[in-house]
């Protein structure tokens, strides 16, 4: 069936986000280790990349441009990118992928495949760092510290402790999160043995209290995924199939889902608790408060469970939350807030951003349009995207022409469309990946050139950025994976070997901030490079 095809795409594309990138990265020729692109990358004028800047018009020092950019890269703001000689204003974004003959050709065009398999390697090795050494020192626990070299797995003595608990449920999370990403990089021998040890020793019968969410993001879609890459007649990595394999990880999946499905009970609204325990259902000191992305973000997976087994309540529980929460949006702005009351449906947080609390909620929107091909799914992506643009974005009309400060997208309160502070978080830099699925390709240039333009000055993404202060206002950073989905989808759109190099850079910065003794561990604080010892399940496979 044809969306059985698309099911193995998005699941894998998972994994292939970093690994395809990665194994695709070679440094090209002259990249330089600072911030003075030759097409003026800076956000003056967010000419940045694909655009120009007008050399008689100083950029203004007050702009959240010029703030983000900092007096660290006021070099570059005279430098702007020349076309046959004549300066452009508005000039398409994607005709700068055609035959420009400056510095920028000279640095970014090309890639040799010598140094492809370099930088393949490289990540390999990475890959292998982290995993042998979870393997060694951490399984069957749930994460690896990897600096301490030991096992991490629920916080038994502090259950408040949702940092930790609501994602570690004593189910060696970072196993079943890393099945596909073996496969990916060809081991087939150790993907078989990984699949046999999460069948032999996993349970889910287990006195755990963890977020509907990340169980479903990190277990249910991982033991999916690994199912039909195991299944799959079209063996999009070969036949990998495994003897006497008896459909035992959709078994497991079924069964977390099923221990998640008490979530879903008793709300008058049929938007889902936030946590339920495995084994005993919802607690009964559960709070009647859940985040958008977390109750909204269910479908692609409960969807998929549900066609595999043929039972269709849990892609039917999953849509009745998404159709409620869109109920709940603002009459006259079309926004959503980022926590609402399960029970009353009213809105505890009227914040409207597209980082933490919502992120998601808009990507499963369009991703579950594009596996199931409901349309009901892609006309609330549109109306969700239209909100968006006309509500959160701030700039000028267009990334690559006019006057006035290049795009950012605020939080802003849901009712009135006001900003409601200067800060933008990481999660955020998911939105250009998203916009590249949905086509627009120039907003998502410029939107990923902001993103990139903080990781160049830090050497990772802060969790939370004051674009007005140019400050970090939240100095750690736990490995995410956004910047780099959206650089392989970016590349993926355009074949401009610049975003190679941005993979590049950024997993170069990873080698050489945050690996530590037997892993790559959380940066504490973004600016002094000091580290907290926990590597998350996702890191392996991003």
């Amino acid at each position: 069936m044809q969306w059985r095809s698309l099911v193995v795409g998005l699941l894998v594309l998972r994994v292939s986000v970093s690994c395809v990138l990665w194994l695709a990265f070679g440094p090209g020729p002259g990249v330089s280790s600072g911030f003075n692109f030759p097409l003026g990358f800076n956000l003056n004028k967010l000419d940045l990349l694909f655009g120009e800047s007008k050399r008689d018009e100083p950029a203004d020092p007050n702009s959240w441009s010029a703030r983000v950019a900092g007096p660290k890269y006021a070099e570059t703001a005279t430098t702007c990118a020349k076309v046959g000689g004549v300066e452009s204003a508005t000039r398409p974004y994607l005709s700068f992928f055609e035959g420009n003959r400056d510095e920028y050709v000279r640095r970014y065009s090309s890639f040799p495949d010598a140094l492809k398999a370099k930088m393949r390697d490289m990540a390999k090795e990475m890959f292998y760092f982290g995993y042998d050494n979870y393997m060694r020192y951490a399984f069957p626990e749930d994460e690896l510290n990897p600096i301490d070299c030991e096992g991490r797995g629920p916080d038994v003595l502090n259950p408040s402790n949702i940092n930790i608990n609501d994602v570690l449920g004593n189910y060696s999370l970072t196993l079943i999160d890393t099945l596909d990403t073996l496969l990916v990089l060809g081991n087939v021998t150790e993907f078989h043995r990984a699949v046999r040890l999460v069948i032999d020793t996993v349970s889910f019968d287990k006195d755990s209290t963890v977020q509907v969410f990340e169980a479903n993001i990190r277990i249910l879609g991982s033991l999916i995924s690994a199912h039909i890459l195991l299944t799959d007649p079209k063996h999009p990595f070969g036949k990998v199939g495994l003897e006497d394999y008896d459909n035992e990880l959709l078994h497991l999946a079924h069964d977390l889902a099923v221990r998640l499905l008490p979530a879903f009970e008793n709300t008058s609204t049929g938007i889902p608790y936030p946590r339920v325990n495995l084994k005993t259902g919802v607690p009964s000191d559960s709070i009647n408060e859940t985040c958008t992305a977390g109750a909204g973000s269910l479908l692609v997976e409960f969807g998929i469970l549900s066609r595999l087994i043929g039972d269709s309540t849990f892609e039917w529980v999953a849509r009745r939350a998404v159709r409620a929460l869109w109920n709940l949006r603002n009459n006259q702005t079309g926004l959503l807030g980022n926590v609402v009351n399960i029970q009353t449906g009213q809105w505890v947080g009227k914040q409207s951003g597209l980082g933490a609390g919502m992120d998601s909620f808009y990507e499963y929107l369009l991703k579950s349009y594009i596996l199931f091909g409901e349309k009901e799914d892609f006309r609330m992506f549109q109306a969700a995207y239209e909100s968006i643009q006309n509500h959160l974005r701030r700039g000028r009309e267009s990334c690559n022409e006019g006057e006035g400060d290049p795009p950012l997208y605020v939080n802003v309160n849901m009712m009135s469309g006001e900003i409601m502070n200067t800060w933008i978080d990481s999660l955020q830099a998911f939105f250009p990946g998203l916009q590249v699925l949905s086509g627009d390709i120039d907003n998502a240039i410029c939107l990923h050139a902001f993103y990139y333009a903080i990781w160049k000055r830090f050497g990772a993404l802060p969790e939370r950025y004051n674009w007005q202060l140019q400050a970090p206002d939240v100095l750690f950073y736990p490995l995410r994976p956004e910047l780099v989905e959206s650089t392989y989808l970016l590349y993926q759109a355009t074949k401009n070997p610049f975003y190679l190099h941005v993979g590049m850079d950024i997993l170069q910065s990873l080698e050489k901030n945050a690996k530590v003794r037997c892993g790559y561990a959380t940066l504490h604080h973004v600016v002094e490079k000091s580290k907290e010892d926990r590597m998350e399940s996702f890191f392996l496979i991003v």
